[in-house]
């Protein structure tokens, strides 16, 4: 399915499969009544319906009970890739999302969030403020990402078409739904006055989601939040304080998600402090009377608050290595090494 411009990070909570025993199996099983107060939405499985497409959709982007918060968790690693040299890890990166979900009398979802990203040092797992860049050996500056706001309307269409999330059933009980989006667009950053931080004039961004959910708990009339593991990828240019300029190659993004039942108590005391730093508002989700306010990339975020590296004299962007020359034994031809 494709999403809108940037997805939100659009954590959830793990899920594990239940088992059954043989009787239980044999036994016709009970509907659960939905507890009162709950709000109402599709539960029933159709996977050609809009409606629970919508309704699906929402509860697996935060909790539709009204004027509840929902926070998502994020953690995985950021590797650089060059042509002629193999793939390198470069830093972890952890963070989270604030989200609340309001209904509207249409039917549709409105989606409120605020994200947070921080880098973390790859052997120690400490907070990076300064990094060492390995392709330009220079220490430069680290800038986290903090989204604010990153709101979305989810409805029964988008783009003129019925709304059909990507499903999967699997033969353990439970669904996996792929989206994903490719992007081609004007960069916030124009490399006129950025020069070492703009990759160019366009952008060119790939990013993936597989969430994995039980078919029980979308059946299950009292959750309005969906438990589910899910796994994020986004391929990027590089990030705009590595000072790459429009070197070749690109960053990676690797990393699962879920839910914190928790909440903010639950996350890693030094990344909400470092985010407390930024913002203290970062630290909850936006109410409906803050949905007043456009939405935000992380470059747009940069082009504000940043001002543009100095241009050292008869600076060029690196160049990867050039194109190697296997002078080896035939008898090693397809044999692989790592660094």
């Amino acid at each position: 399915m494709n999403f809108s411009r940037r997805e939100s990070l659009g954590f959830a909570a793990a899920a594990g499969t239940l088992l059954a025993t043989s009787a239980a199996a044999a036994a016709a099983p009970a509907t659960p009544k939905k507890k009162k107060g709950v709000i109402d939405f599709v539960n029933k499985i159709d996977l050609k319906s809009p409606e629970f497409n919508r309704d699906t959709r929402a509860r697996l982007n935060g909790d539709i009970q009204p004027g509840a918060e929902y926070i998502g968790w994020l953690k995985g690693i950021v590797q650089g890739v060059r042509p002629n040299e193999p793939v390198r890890d470069l830093f972890k990166f952890e963070g989270f999302s604030a989200t609340r979900i309001y209904r509207r009398p249409d039917g549709s979802w409105r989606k409120l969030l605020r994200e947070t990203v921080m880098y973390r040092d790859l052997k120690t797992g400490e907070l990076l403020k300064t990094w060492l860049n390995p392709y330009t050996n220079e220490e430069v500056r680290v800038v986290p990402i903090a989204n604010d706001p990153y709101n979305q309307t989810i409805e029964t269409h988008f783009m003129g078409k019925p709304y059909i999330m990507d499903w999967a059933e699997n033969p353990d009980g439970t669904y996996t739904i792929s989206a994903g989006v490719n992007l081609f667009y004007p960069n916030a950053l124009t490399p006129d006055k950025w020069v070492r931080e703009s990759s160019g004039d366009f952008n060119q961004v790939t990013e993936n989601f597989f969430y994995v959910v039980n078919k029980e708990d979308i059946e299950n009339p009292n959750l309005t939040t969906l438990p589910h593991v899910g796994t994020w990828q986004r391929i990027t240019p590089w990030l705009p304080w590595m000072l790459m300029g429009k070197a070749e190659g690109n960053i990676n993004y690797l990393s699962t998600f879920r839910g914190v039942p928790g909440g903010i108590a639950a996350l890693p005391q030094d990344l909400v402090e470092a985010t407390r730093a930024i913002d203290p508002k970062l630290l909850r989700a936006p109410t409906i009377e803050e949905d007043t306010l456009p939405n935000e990339s992380s470059l747009e975020a940069y082009a504000k608050e940043q001002t543009p590296a100095p241009v050292p004299e008869a600076w060029t962007p690196p160049k990867p290595p050039a194109p190697p020359k296997f002078q080896g034994s035939k008898k090693d031809l397809g044999n692989q090494w790592a660094e």
